[in-house]
């Protein structure tokens, strides 16, 4: 499937949140909900509550213009675990990345933290700027 490149306009909003997101020791999670017995015996499953920055943040990132909809996630996490890749991305291997990176947390409660924890979203933001400046 042929993907849309995103805008300049677009690379901006999502370079609004790198000062938002590169500070050290900042939680990315407000707090965790869930796991409580409900009335009726069931235990629901842990779940994070985001702060509005990091939900802002991950609905632009999984505009059709950030998605790389014939990524394989096996390989786009292989990639994010190769700093010298994302340091050298293009912006195609950026948006395989955000793909994974966006669509993780429908997998796992939490993975949109992990990947700001991590440092990944800074690196592929950072990547990200440097492109924008050679345009």
């Amino acid at each position: 499937m042929l993907t849309q490149l995103p805008e300049t306009h677009q690379i901006d909003e999502l370079l609004s949140f790198l000062p938002l997101f590169d500070v050290p020791d900042r939680t990315f999670v407000e707090r965790w909900a869930g796991g409580e017995e409900t009335a009726s015996g069931a235990i629901t499953m842990p779940f994070p509550i985001y702060p509005e920055d990091v939900l802002r943040f991950y609905q632009l990132a999984g505009q059709p213009c950030w998605s790389d909809y014939d990524y394989e996630p096996r390989v786009a996490a292989q990639m994010l675990r190769d700093e010298a890749l994302i340091h050298n991305a293009t912006l195609a291997q950026i948006k395989t990345m955000l793909t994974y990176c966006v669509r993780g947390e429908r997998f796992g409660d939490g993975h949109w933290a992990v990947m700001l924890e991590s440092g990944k979203i800074v690196a592929l933001l950072e990547r990200l700027r440097v492109l924008r400046e050679q345009m």
